[in-house]
């Protein structure tokens, strides 16, 4: 069994290498580790090892973890489906948020957001294949909710996020990545300037490099296998799971 240095060590070869490939400097990729129904004992000791984002898809199993590890200067990710009756506790706890599908939920997080704590950054979530299993704007409409967004106090448009559908393809892993990445672009040209592409997991972290990703969210490669559906999981309450992506 890998130690949780051999797997961050793994990781961080990985986005080297995507990066040389696409002719980008490593540090510019922001690795997030993707926590949900992980330890707070494992979240521990990836932070020891220098990680300090962490993405949780579980308002209430975040809490406790943020509760757990308050002694360590940790950034907060909110990478889950987002309900409507969590958006205060969303706003009032974490830093980032990547999973914004729909204005009501922009214009909540504005208003619930703590002026104490500064803009709240977000990012829009594209469904970029249309999958009707998966929340997230579709292109057609995301240029009407991004300018709306912008307008918004108490929160930060820095980009957009995907979680496209899996292929073992490498060609067939860039495509949607690389509409997300046209999609920034044309948010670009039409003057917002955003610098985050929220896009790539364990098995397509080099595809959404190859791409352009600003942000990786790696839960796999960096804790190993999660264990199984209804296992016991130390520090982390119970939550339902259905139609959440594997990462």
């Amino acid at each position: 069994m890998q130690t949780a240095q051999q797997r961050l060590d793994k990781v961080l070869s990985s986005i080297h290498d995507a990066a040389r490939r696409a002719g980008r400097a490593p540090h510019d990729i922001r690795l997030i580790g993707a926590s949900k129904a992980q330890p707070v004992a494992a979240i521990r000791e990836l932070a020891v090892l220098g990680i300090r984002d962490f993405g949780e898809n579980f308002v209430q199993e975040a809490l406790q973890k943020q509760a757990a590890l308050a002694d360590l200067d940790l950034v907060w990710h909110f990478i889950g489906r987002i309900q409507s009756n969590k958006t205060r506790e969303i706003a009032e706890c974490f830093d980032w948020v990547h999973s914004v599908d729909r204005i009501k939920i922009a214009r909540r997080l504005s208003q619930q957001r703590p002026s104490d704590r500064g803009p709240l950054n977000i990012c829009l979530q594209v469904n970029i294949q249309h999958e009707p299993s998966k929340a997230g704007l579709h292109l057609e409409s995301l240029d009407e909710v991004a300018h709306a967004a912008r307008e918004l106090p108490g929160i930060q448009l820095r980009g957009l996020m995907a979680i496209p559908q899996p292929s073992d393809d490498l060609v067939t892993q860039r495509r949607p990545f690389a509409q997300l990445r046209a999609a920034l672009e044309k948010l670009h040209a039409q003057g917002l300037h955003l610098d985050t592409l929220s896009m790539g997991m364990t098995a397509d972290m080099d595809a959404a490099i190859l791409e352009g990703a600003t942000m990786i969210r790696i839960g796999t490669a960096l804790f190993g296998p999660r264990e199984p559906r209804g296992a016991s999981r130390a520090n982390a309450a119970p939550h339902p799971w259905t139609n959440v992506p594997k990462d």
